[in-house]
């Protein structure tokens, strides 16, 4: 899976359960901010990563997550991580 399709994956679904708005989701905005995520808001965000992308997420690796980039990135090395396997 290239990084585009990460993206496209990821902004699709953060759209739909997190109702954001799409034109706002963009690589530098901060991911907190713009979806308004509350400690609930995590669990599920945890919860549709792994149903999308079929790894388990730790809690713990959103400390360093500040940006969508940051957040692609993760997603992105986390599927290598996973090919790899």
């Amino acid at each position: 899976m290239d990084k585009q399709e990460i993206i496209k994956i990821t902004n699709a679904f953060l759209v739909e359960e997190f109702e954001a708005d799409g034109d706002k989701i963009t690589p530098d905005a901060n991911l907190k901010a713009t979806l308004d995520l509350d400690s609930l808001d995590y669990i599920d965000l945890v919860v549709v990563i792994e149903n999308n992308f079929g790894f388990k997420v730790n809690p713990e690796d959103f400390h360093n997550i500040a940006t969508f980039q940051n957040f692609y990135d993760y997603v992105a090395d986390r599927i290598k991580q996973k090919e790899l396997v």
